[in-house]
């Protein structure tokens, strides 16, 4: 029989909290670093597509291919939502007025107000998959709980009872749900900025219509408009869905430490270089929530030590395909409304 001894951490990684150690193994592996010349490309290339998209609109003109172009630009408007995403988590840019300025620029490119979003996604990061402080679980449409499906009124209460069924179909509405949001939000009188988030705002929808209802005749303009806005959603609800859909819903008072808040909740979608391009480094849920200002090209790198740190510990770390992730989510939602079909719902 073969004996191995035990070999200890030096003190200084046995020392602090366990989200302290870890934190100490990414900044030894050089993983908090900025990487400009990545976002310096990466910004050039999406904005050159994001040009070119527009730019196609009236060369390919009065013709039924101009929704190709449609759907080429729902994609890029995916992808400079993501750029927001990074600028506003300082991913892009250390400090913090070059990300607000660069996070507003591309919002204003999609029709999303920036302090709105911010706000919002810093309460989301803060308490993930919280049934009472995580905005994303909120049930104004959707139900994320069995608890939520019992007090359920109107809309959610209709929609719940087979919202795994209509989840991606109401994908198609969610970019039209994102401008909405944005504009109810500037009634908002604390929000900051609201002033420059309306002018820019309103500006994108004034743009973005005269454009199309100009150069297009009107059946094929709102054609445009709802292949654009409907697989813009689509593709918007797709890179957030597999992230922490179908993960523990935290209650009341559940609330571990930070590791553990963060890990627990969230999941992660393996996929080589292709995943990460289209799923903007999101498909890295775990490692994004623990360190959100991360580039997101280093958080593959992460991946490795933040595994092996969790293993250490005994902490689940959830990780699938893509598909895998979908159906998971699907079946969370599908068990969230359950009470709903055990009731009538009045017509």
């Amino acid at each position: 029989m073969t004996t191995h001894s035990v070999v200890r951490p030096p003190p200084s990684e046995r020392s602090g909290s366990d989200f302290a150690r870890l934190s100490r193994k990414i900044a030894d592996a050089g993983l908090m670093g900025r990487r400009p010349g990545y976002y310096a490309l990466r910004i050039t290339v999406v904005a050159g597509l994001y040009v070119a998209g527009w730019a196609a609109v009236p060369l390919v003109g009065d013709s039924w291919w101009t929704l190709t172009v449609a759907a080429f630009l729902a994609v890029v408007f995916g992808q400079v939502a993501l750029l927001a995403h990074d600028a506003a988590h300082r991913q892009v840019f250390r400090r913090r007025r070059a990300g607000e300025v660069s996070g507003r620029i591309a919002g204003a490119g999609i029709g999303m107000g920036y302090g709105w979003w911010q706000d919002k996604h810093t309460r989301h990061h803060a308490n993930p998959n919280h049934e009472d402080l995580d905005p994303d679980l909120d049930p104004d449409l959707l139900v994320w709980s069995q608890d939520q499906a019992r007090a359920a009124t109107g809309l959610p209460r209709l929609i719940g009872r087979w919202q795994a069924f209509l989840f991606f179909p109401l994908l198609t509405l969610e970019g039209f749900n994102l401008h909405v949001s944005s504009a109810r939000a500037l009634a908002n009188r604390s929000l900051k900025h609201r002033a420059l988030d309306g002018v820019l705002l309103f500006a994108h929808f004034a743009v973005y219509l005269t454009v199309l209802f100009w150069l297009l005749p009107l059946g094929m303009a709102i054609a445009f408009l709802a292949v654009h806005q409907c697989l813009f959603g689509v593709y918007l609800g797709s890179l957030f869905a597999p992230n922490h859909k179908g993960m523990p819903i935290l209650k009341g008072e559940d609330r571990p430490d930070f590791l553990r808040r963060q890990v627990l909740t969230s999941r992660n979608v393996r996929g080589g270089r292709l995943t990460d391009i289209a799923l903007g480094g999101l498909n890295h849920q775990i490692e994004h929530h623990l360190f959100p200002s991360m580039p997101s090209p280093n958080l593959r790198r992460a991946r490795t030590i933040v595994r092996r740190h969790c293993e250490d510990l005994g902490v689940d770390y959830v990780e699938t395909g893509l598909v895998t992730s979908y159906r998971l989510a699907l079946v969370s939602l599908h068990q969230a409304g359950a009470p709903l079909r055990k009731t009538r719902v009045p017509a």
